[in-house]
């Protein structure tokens, strides 16, 4: 029996409605799942292209039904659309998106986020905070979370003992703490521990080459320490094709690898590839992890 998959059409005023469509009508998806759409009713409308709180909460509800019907079981994972946080920020929601949003209504205490695409996987050790505090941010309580995290989910993407990489947070990975001291100070003693756990990893290795290390094959995964060091190789290397996937969830939650692209929004020329990814990935995921139960 196939797996029911939720697809959430994420803020309506954006590309999601569109890329959720196309994704649920896909033979592709078809012939691995059954689709299930979650959006406003058809008589609600927004107005395209057009920020607004109404299209935040909507986008919101819709994202609680989905994670409802997955705790409960009617649906085994749950794909969603892009939302737009200035959205949710307008609707009075406190979230920043998807993954806090998700660990609130699943009362999960640690998750991840992770980019998977075929040439490159990268788990991300913070997500969305402002540059400028990343290395506040970045402690020894959080890292040793993100690794034990990405060590033990990745299995289930048939990747039985991952080989992992840190990223430094300074260029040079500090070059000895002559271009910062966090790398030595904390990002080094992280990886000895998590070996000394038993967990393949190493680092922190300069990011201006890792990525590349990773690409050729060295490492299974990359942990990076900040958002846009970690996505951007991603998506230079995979956009429209790599899966955002939240670790730590007792769900299995996909998602896309781009926001809400306002201005292309009701032109019916919005991509559906890595919505149709994202789709295929939960599939598979659901499916194993049925067999796992």
């Amino acid at each position: 029996m196939k797996p029911c998959i939720a697809i959430t059409v994420g803020d309506p005023a954006g590309i999601g409605p569109e890329i959720a469509r196309k994704a649920a009508d896909d033979p592709r998806v078809r012939d691995v799942c059954e689709p299930v759409l979650y959006g406003p009713p058809p008589e609600h409308s927004f107005a395209v292209g057009q920020l607004s709180a109404d299209a935040g909460r909507a986008a919101f509800d819709a994202v609680c039904a989905a994670v409802r019907d997955a705790q409960a079981g009617s649906v085994h994972a749950v794909a969603t659309a892009p939302v737009n946080k200035l959205a949710f920020s307008r609707a009075g929601l406190p979230w920043k998106g998807h993954t806090d949003l998700l660990a609130h209504l699943t009362g999960s205490a640690r998750v991840a986020m992770m980019f998977w695409s075929e040439p490159l996987k990268v788990v991300l050790a913070t997500i969305h905070v402002p540059l400028a505090t990343v290395a506040a941010v970045l402690t020894r309580e959080v890292l040793d979370g993100i690794v034990d995290l990405t060590a033990t989910e990745l299995p289930r993407f048939g990747i039985p003992r991952p080989r992992l990489a840190l990223a430094g947070l300074n260029p040079h990975a500090g070059e000895d703490g002559l271009l910062g001291t966090e790398d030595e100070r904390v990002l080094r003693p992280a990886v000895a521990a998590a070996r000394a756990r038993g967990v393949e990893i190493d680092g922190p290795f300069p990011a201006d080459t890792l990525f590349v290390r990773a690409v050729r094959g060295e490492f299974d995964a990359v942990i990076a320490c900040y958002h846009d060091q970690g996505l951007i190789p991603v998506k230079l290397l995979a956009f429209g094709r790599a899966v955002n996937v939240t670790l730590g969830l007792p769900i299995v939650r996909t998602s896309v690898d781009h926001g809400t692209a306002f201005d292309i929004a009701g032109k019916g020329v919005a991509d559906p590839s890595s919505m149709i990814e994202a789709v295929l990935l939960a599939a598979r995921l659901a499916v194993e992890r049925s067999r796992a139960v």
